[in-house]
Order: structure tokens, then sequence, then C-alpha cells
């Protein structure tokens, strides 16, 4: 069995906190996506339609770069991959961070945080990015769930 990462993106720290429980759970390494330009609070604001998160979302084609690289990804099979729900779908620095890698044969499975949103249509959106891979059904967490939610997905994937 190969390696596993888990790769998230976490704008205000909520994602990180699953994704470093999934890791642990998992026995996977982990690996912040960080972005070349942070996100400010502004930059977040879902309500302002001038924001940065919002004109990036309304454009799909849109790839935010990224400061940082997994050096070893080759040596991965699995990639769990963390983020916040934006727009019912993944923020589009997720696409990014899927298409900067050869993801040939490797097994792809989202898991996002959200205050109320659901997964939406987020794995429809991540199959572009996710060419030559298999691309697993994408879970939305409460930072309230048990460890044993994340055992019982991770089994019933």
């Amino acid at each position: 069995m190969g390696k596993k990462l888990v790769a998230y993106f976490s704008a205000s720290g909520v994602t990180k906190k699953l994704a470093e429980r999934i890791s642990k759970v998992v026995g996977a390494d982990l690996y912040e996506i960080q972005p070349k330009d942070v996100y400010t609070e502004e930059d977040l604001n879902w309500m302002n339609e001038n924001s940065r998160s919002s004109i990036e979302m309304k454009n799909k084609s849109f790839r935010p770069k990224i400061a940082n690289k997994v050096v070893n990804m080759g040596e991965y099979d699995t990639i769990y991959v963390g983020f916040p729900i934006w727009w019912y779908v993944a923020p589009t620095i997720i696409n990014t961070f899927l298409e900067s890698y050869d993801l040939k044969g490797k097994t792809i499975i989202p898991f996002a945080t959200s205050g109320q949103s659901l997964m939406g249509n987020t794995n429809e959106e991540l199959k572009i990015s996710c060419k030559d891979s298999i691309l697993k059904e994408g879970k939305r967490f409460d930072l309230k769930d048990s460890d044993d939610v994340i055992k019982n997905w991770i089994e019933n994937l």
C-alpha cells in the first residue's frame, strides 16, 4: 500500500483542524496548500460581490497561484484534499493544486468544512482537474464530528 497525503487549504483555520485529525486517523503526511497571495478577511467577504473570493468563484477558469509545492508527490498513491466550501464547491485554488501534478492512477478523496453548505457540485467541478485519477465522492464534516465518524467514512470509501 502506497503513502497517503492530506493536502488542505484553510482560509480561517477550520479546515486545518479537520485535516490534522484526518491525517492522524489515516496515518498520512500533512501538507498545507498556501496561496501565493494570502486571503485577507476582506478578500473572504462572500457578501461583497467585488471581494477577491467572489470574483474568483464567478470565474471557474481562474486559478490562484500557490506559494509552495509538494516536492515528492510521486510517492503518494492516495491524496485527501481538504477545503472550505465556497459557493457550494471547492475554492478554485484546489483546482490549481490538483492541476499542478501528474495524478495519473492516484486516488483523490475530497473533504470539506462549511457552516451550512453541503458538497454541492464539488466533485463535478473537480473532475476536470483530476485527469487520469480516481476521484472519490467527497464529504463535508462538522468540527464536532468524532474521529469515529472520520474512520467510518474512510472505511466506507
